[in-house]
C-alpha cells in the first residue's frame, strides 16, 4: 500500500495546497486526489514538479507500508 504524505510537506513548507497546485500547473481537485491517496497513478513530470516546489524527495512524499488486509 502507498501512503501519500503530501499534507506533511505542506505543513514543513508552510505552503497552502493552493499555491503548490499553481506552481506544479494543475488543478487543486487533482492535487486533492493526489492528497487523499486517492489517485491511482502519477506522472513522473507531476512528482518532480512536487518535488521541485517543496525542494522534497519523492520518498518525502511517497511511503509504502504493508496492507493491512491482503
Amino acid at each position: 500500500m502507498i501512503i501519500v504524505n503530501l499534507d506533511v510537506m505542506l505543513a514543513r513548507r508552510k505552503m497552502s495546497s493552493g499555491e503548490l497546485a499553481a506552481k506544479v500547473g494543475i488543478t487543486q481537485s487533482n492535487l486533492s486526489i493526489l492528497k487523499t491517496g486517492k489517485a491511482k497513478a502519477i506522472r513522473f513530470s507531476t512528482l518532480d514538479a512536487i518535488c521541485k516546489a517543496l525542494a522534497c524527495q519523492p520518498a518525502d512524499i511517497l511511503e509504502y507500508t504493508e496492507d493491512p488486509n491482503p
